[in-house]
Formats: structure tokens, sequence, C-alpha cells
């Protein structure tokens, strides 16, 4: 199986739901930002992904999947501080 980069952002207005999407995306993929993750998975682990997140949002939430292709993540810069991303991080560098 075919593994995917995608970056997933959300916009949650509830603090309670926005802390189980956070919680939910933890066992996904890596913190880049607040509300921004960095994932590497399997076509199956993203609907999974997507299964999860769709029963803990509402229709005034949103949360998005940007889906990265090979040539894409090698072109990906970071500037300043980087601290705030965990060691599973996809990118390699």
């Amino acid at each position: 199986m075919t593994t995917q980069f995608l970056v997933v952002s959300y916009d949650i207005s509830s603090n309670r739901r926005r802390y189980k999407v956070m919680k939910t995306l933890e066992g996904f993929g890596a913190r880049a930002q607040f509300s921004v993750f960095e994932c590497r998975l399997k076509p199956r682990e993203i609907e999974e992904l997507r299964r999860r997140l769709k029963k803990l949002i509402t229709p005034e939430d949103s949360v998005r999947f940007y889906f990265l292709g090979a040539e894409d993540v090698k072109r990906i810069e970071r500037l300043g501080d980087e601290r705030v991303v965990e060691e599973r991080i996809f990118i390699l560098q």
C-alpha cells in the first residue's frame, strides 16, 4: 500500500470538540502548528481518520486535508522556531 503525505488543518468553534479533534490527530500525525498536523498514512489509515473526525465535528466546524506528492514534500521549507514539531514528523530534511 502506498503511503500518502498530507497536512490536516482544523478550525473548531467548541473547546471540547477542538480538544477531541486534536487528540485524534495526535494518533495519526505530528503537530506542526497549533491547529495543523503533518501525517504520513496509508489509504486505510486516512479513511479511519476521516471516519473518526466525522463523528466529532459539526457543520459549523472545518477540517481540511491537503494531500502532498513526493516532489511537494521535498520542497517544503521551514523558517523560525521548529520546536513545536514532534519527533514523529514525516518530513526529512
